[in-house]
């Protein structure tokens, strides 16, 4: 149990492009269906270019974060990827991350206003 958690904290941080990928396959997504859903997500501030999405799909495919969900059986279907359980875990142990940054960050505002 300690190893697989070493293993989990060993990937955190994630980048901000890692984070919204995997936000994005929580259900099958394409490749173009996850620069669309980041974009919209984030209003237009993030948008990822090809090189980075299927860079990042590749490096956490290879770290068992996603997997294929379905392959192009003909050329109108894209391939379409879908978060693993470990890609839960991983993204998970990073929202606790980011909501122990909010924290603090809230108390700071907080003696801020004393």
């Amino acid at each position: 149990m300690r190893e697989k958690q070493d293993n989990l904290q060993k990937n955190i941080p994630l980048t901000e492009a890692l984070f919204y990928i995997l936000l994005s396959v929580r259900k099958p997504n394409h490749g173009y269906g996850i620069i669309q859903e980041v974009e919209k997500m984030t209003q237009g501030r993030v948008v990822l270019g090809p090189g980075t999405l299927y860079g990042a799909i590749q490096s956490m495919a290879a770290k068992e974060w996603i997997q294929i969900y379905s392959e192009a059986t003909d050329s109108r279907k894209k391939k379409e990827y879908i978060i693993t359980d470990l890609g839960r875990e991983v993204f998970a142990e990073e929202r606790k991350r980011l909501e122990e940054l909010l924290r603090n960050a809230a108390m700071m505002e907080g003696e801020e206003n004393d």
